[in-house]
């Protein structure tokens, strides 16, 4: 080692040279190392060497013919994984076909974050398991509906019945001045069936007609794709009724593609992203913090390339008094009237059942942003409180398009009002069933 030879100590065998280590002799008694021939002295760097020494070395040098270094030419693994060709330039291009050749064909640019797999690879989702609207009202039928049996009950019904009637109508998210319309309408009435049927007339007046199919979304040119725009607050399960209604209409034979334009929302992308791949849909996706109308446009733009029939929208949640995020509606409808006008978008407003009057002011704000054309009530089944739908009815004008029933992807289910009705005063608050 170097501070071995700073104090002079021999060299340990191991480090030294081939050319200064003893070699082992197998002749007995051979101990003397083979004698090591010195180096030829060099010249001094400073001598001048005279012309005629000069003459002499070089004609003692032999004669090297020097060739020239052959051109380099391509491996043969440059084209494989053990090469590359270089890229091309910046701004280069490919130059005009020659007259008379045809172009070859150019494929549809990849969409951003998106897949599009077989119709074979996707799950067999008419096999789901789907819920009913009874189901979704059982524990509004075991809570105010029958509590509002047992007061009406009797057939007999006074003015204290009543005020006991318009109560539970309130204590159930009717809304206390629509609760007392109700009982003022049932009271004159006068049905002969009892003040049970009264109620229950009025309530079903308060819905409109049932509708004459299931919600398909409205696609005024078959050129275009249809656009549906959910809207809503954060945590009422939009981005889980978005995979729904997407799944929904791939079983109906629609070419769905999912536009994620949350982006606001920590996570938003990643969860619609894992619903797109649970369903095998294909989502367009940029990254977090992106201008949500961007990501509208590009998805637009895919469904026009692979003539999609529908593209869903996930919008920011946010809630009804953040101004800035409420004009951000306005300005991805500007953006879906520039790249399809004449489009006539749907926008549903994603209501947790379980928010009651909160979720109907709600309802309101974003009725005045971006008028709504439909309602998709969530969490119907946990809720004792349905008397919801009948205040948003009123409010708005605006029919419930779909009710959540369940957890499972089958488990929303088209409204239908008379059904609601229904369900919710069968057999007199008895958890029977029905069809949804």
């Amino acid at each position: 080692m170097f501070w071995r030879r700073i104090r002079g100590e021999p060299r340990p065998e191991h480090e030294q040279s081939d050319a200064v280590r003893r070699p082992e002799s197998d002749a007995p008694g051979d101990t003397e190392p083979d004698a090591v021939p010195e180096p030829d002295a060099a010249p001094e760097r400073d001598a001048v060497l005279s012309p005629e020494a000069a003459g002499a070395r070089e004609a003692q040098a032999p004669d090297v013919a020097l060739e020239p270094a052959p051109e380099p030419t391509p491996s043969a693994s440059s084209s494989t994984s053990g090469g590359f060709a270089p890229p091309p330039p910046v701004g280069s291009f490919a130059p005009p076909p020659r007259e008379g050749a045809t172009a070859p064909a150019r494929e549809p640019e990849p969409v951003v974050g998106s897949f599009a797999p077989p119709p074979s690879a996707r799950p067999d989702l008419a096999a789901e398991p789907r819920g009913t609207i009874s189901d979704g009202v059982a524990a509004s039928r075991r809570g105010f509906m029958s509590r509002l049996h047992g007061i009406l009950g009797t057939g007999e019904a006074d003015e204290e019945t009543w005020e006991e009637v318009e109560e539970t109508l309130i204590a159930g998210d009717v809304g206390a001045r629509l609760a007392m319309d109700v009982v003022a309408r049932a009271r004159s009435r006068r049905d002969p069936a009892g003040p049970e049927a009264a109620v229950r007339a009025e309530l079903e007046r308060l819905l409109p007609p049932a509708p004459s199919g299931p919600w398909r979304p409205a696609r005024p040119d078959p050129s275009m794709p249809a656009v549906v725009l959910v809207v809503g607050v954060n945590g009422t399960g939009k981005t889980t009724s978005i995979a729904k209604i997407a799944a929904r209409l791939a079983i109906e034979g629609d070419d769905v593609i999912l536009a994620a334009a949350d982006t606001f929302r920590a996570a938003a992308i990643e969860q619609l992203d894992a619903w797109a791949q649970r369903l095998r849909l294909p989502v367009v996706a940029h990254r977090a913090g992106a201008d949500p109308s961007a990501v509208v446009f590009d998805a637009l733009d895919a469904a026009v390339a692979r003539d999609a029939d529908v593209v869903i929208v996930d919008t920011a949640g946010r809630l009804h008094t953040r101004h800035n995020l409420m004009e951000e509606l306005a300005k991805i409808r500007r953006t879906i009237d520039k790249r399809l006008p004449g489009a006539a978008p749907d926008v549903l407003f994603v209501l947790d059942a379980t928010t009651g009057q909160n979720g109907l002011a709600q309802a309101k704000a974003f009725h005045d942003a971006a008028p709504l054309t439909g309602i998709v009530l969530t969490k119907l089944d946990s809720t004792a409180k349905g008397g919801i739908v009948f205040a948003i009815e009123q409010a708005l004008a605006v029919p419930v398009v779909f009710a959540g029933v369940g957890e499972r992807v089958g488990d929303l289910v088209d409204f239908d009002p008379r059904a609601f009705v229904e369900a919710l005063f069968e057999d007199g608050g008895d958890t029977a069933r029905v069809s949804g």
